[in-house]
């Protein structure tokens, strides 16, 4: 697909952005608008998702666009979902599975009822949401689906367990997926992008080590890099060369090093 066709194949389609409030959701909401692509937004803050709405619209005048308050980690919310968008006449053509959190802290010291909705939201809610969307994807034989992992899904991570085992997940979910559903003209690419400047690390109760902040990318240039990939139908990308090299190199280092060299990069500086 050429750059020009990149820009403009989703002009006048929906899409559907899960975590559309604030951060990476946000910044998908912008970037789509400015490819033509009408919106449903969907989060539990319907005043953020206003406020991004009349934003976007000023900039992008001709732009359609849902706000739908919900919260997706509470069971049986995709299919209230999905009945809201078909009540409204909207095909979905493309979905952003954004939305999830994670947390921060020794597996053994964090609230399990924080651990329990981190995994109802990062894989059941994520996969629930595939399902029920794809199955018209399907039908129709087209559609993108874009689902948010991290880099944490390519080692196991200390202080993050619980959070980069949904990820590793997610990686790997969307993987076989995008080879499940290829033949039907439907494509699935996982997005892992590494620290990125939002509020994540805020919500997961963790101040930015040296690391983290040497190697932070703007939430921006993550969302192009992810919505470019996903419309050439790329499996899966990393954003960022060094993140790119970081999961790569992952694969010759034995998992006990790798989890040390994991957990010293989220707690040192």
């Amino acid at each position: 697909m050429s750059s020009e066709t990149v820009q403009t194949a989703l002009k006048g389609k929906w899409a559907l952005i899960t975590g559309a409030s604030s951060g990476l959701g946000a910044d998908f909401a912008r970037d789509l608008a400015g490819r033509g692509a009408n919106l449903i937004l969907v989060a539990r803050r319907a005043d953020k998702m206003n406020e991004l709405a009349a934003e976007i619209k000023a900039k992008h005048p001709g732009i359609e666009i849902d706000v739908i308050p919900l919260d997706l980690a509470v069971p049986d919310s995709p299919d209230n979902l999905y009945a809201q968008v078909k009540a409204a006449g909207r095909e979905v053509e493309v979905l952003i599975n954004n939305a999830g959190f994670g947390l921060y802290g020794m597996f053994m010291e964090t609230d399990w009822a924080r651990t329990e909705a981190l995994l109802q939201l990062d894989i059941v809610a994520l996969t629930h949401m595939t399902r029920v969307f794809a199955a018209d994807m399907v039908t129709r034989r087209s559609g993108y689906i874009l689902q948010v992992a991290s880099i944490g899904a390519f080692q196991p991570s200390p202080t993050y367990a619980a959070y980069s085992a949904a990820k590793s997940y997610v990686l790997y979910f969307g993987e076989a997926l995008n080879f499940e559903l290829r033949p039907h003209h439907v494509k699935v690419t996982v997005l892992a992008p590494g620290v990125t400047k939002t509020a994540f690390l805020e919500v997961s109760g963790q101040k930015p080590t040296l690391y983290q902040r040497l190697v932070m990318m703007q939430s921006p240039t993550v969302v192009k890099i992810g919505i470019d990939a996903m419309l050439r139908g790329k499996t899966s990308i990393v954003p960022g060369v060094f993140n790119r090299l970081m999961a790569w190199s992952m694969r010759f280092v034995p998992r006990r090093l790798a989890a040390m060299l994991a957990y010293r990069s989220m707690t040192l500086g």
